[in-house]
């Protein structure tokens, strides 16, 4: 019997891929206008740089290449939670920058990013269809981590009364039996608010109350623009805490894929996560061995890159501030850390179109507040790592537009 095998691969076509993946593949209009105006030979003012490697610093080329020519990196040894080598110039990372904690190297597991990291703790938490609270806003990539882990993601809303709180009551009201862990960025992405104090204790006592675990994204810990350090979560005690950090922030070096989970809490619950990440993470082994031997070199990096970022943070917020106080329309949110600030503006249009119209009309990129889940419209965020003629430049022609 003849078969018609177009129509075959359409029918098959229908079932060939998961409901995990089932995402909306079509660029919205804010991508679309980009594309338009990139494909006219526009230039556009770029105000969401969030690469540090093209963000016109200064590395130290010579020492970083040199850091990969390891002559171990020609013995294959592999170690499931990483080599320790590696885990120990973390362990150091963590004594000499962030208050001098004692951080166990045998308490971390070397992944190549965070987002596998993520992936590594969603599995050994949640079963399909459990739920992790989520801070909102907060960084979009939270939604595709969730869909591959089959998890669902309940948010939380962060509130703003002269900088950024945890909304306790809304917490409670968003836990159930399904819930098994709370995500904490700290600080936050875009909001710049750090957890400290009354509110960590609180959050303790929540997830004890509830069994539930603590998942902590520190990248930009080290990034608080009084440049005050401020504490990690990586030796919390008071409730199983996994801690996710990596290169990619601390030493401004995304490409050199090497990141980690510091595991932290009652000591049972500890050894018991720790046994079981150390299976998830030997069924990939993910890890390379030039960048795991690298890693002490890598991380030193952050001695020269940080002081540099945190410069250009500081001058930029200075120049965002002098802008803002020529208006009156806009105005700046409190922001304490990160590489990012978040603009209340007037509430004319969509935050997307808004964005459209500044990229129409002015070449200039900025980032809608939808795109992190702020409640309403009025709300814009500009990288602080831009460079600073670019940025000074796009911040006056953004205020332009918007006060019309």
């Amino acid at each position: 019997m003849a078969v018609n095998l177009k129509s075959s691969i359409r029918y098959y076509g229908a079932f060939m891929f998961s409901k995990r993946t089932d995402w909306k593949l079509t660029p919205n209009q804010f991508t679309e206008v980009q594309r338009e105006l990139l494909a006219a030979g526009r230039e556009i003012l770029d105000l969401t740089v969030s690469n540090p490697t093209r963000a016109g610093l200064p590395y130290d080329t010579e020492t970083i290449l040199n850091s990969l020519a390891h002559p171990q990196a020609m013995d294959y040894d592999p170690q499931p939670k990483g080599l320790r080598s590696a885990r120990e110039a973390v362990a150091v990372y963590y004594r000499e920058q962030v208050k001098r904690y004692a951080v166990d190297p045998e308490s971390l597991v070397l992944t190549t990013s965070t987002s596998e990291g993520y992936s590594y703790v969603l599995r050994l938490l949640c079963n399909p269809e459990d739920e992790v609270l989520v801070p909102k806003p907060s960084y979009p990539l939270f939604e595709f981590l969730a869909d591959l882990q089959d998890v669902k993601l309940v948010p939380y809303p962060l509130l703003y009364d002269h900088g950024w709180q945890i909304d306790f009551p809304s917490l409670e009201k968003a836990v159930n039996q399904r819930a098994r862990a709370v995500v904490i960025v700290h600080p936050n992405n875009p909001t710049g608010s750090y957890v400290e104090g009354a509110e960590r204790d609180q959050l303790n006592a929540f997830c004890r109350e509830h069994h539930l675990a603590l998942i902590v994204d520190e990248v930009f810990l080290d990034y608080a623009h009084d440049r005050t350090p401020r504490s990690s979560f990586a030796m919390n005690q008071e409730t199983l805490t996994f801690t996710l950090s990596g290169l990619s922030k601390i030493s401004g070096l995304p490409q050199m894929k090497l990141a980690w989970l510091a595991v932290s809490g009652p000591q049972g619950q500890v050894d018991t996560a720790l046994a079981r990440l150390e299976i998830v993470a030997d069924t990939y082994l993910s890890m390379n061995a030039p960048i795991q031997l690298a890693a002490p070199v890598l991380l030193d990096q952050r001695k020269r890159v940080q002081p540099l970022l945190l410069d250009r943070l500081r001058w930029n917020l200075s120049q965002l501030d002098g802008e803002l106080a020529r208006q009156k329309t806009c105005r700046r949110m409190q922001t304490e850390g990160g590489w990012y600030a978040v603009l209340r503006v007037p509430v004319t249009q969509s935050d997307e179109e808004l964005a459209v119209e500044l990229l129409r009309k002015g070449s200039l990129l900025v980032h809608p507040g939808h795109f992190y889940d702020f409640p309403t419209d009025g709300y814009l965020v500009v990288s602080l790592i831009t460079p600073p003629q670019p940025f000074h430049e796009g911040i006056a022609r953004m205020l332009d537009l918007v006060n019309g």
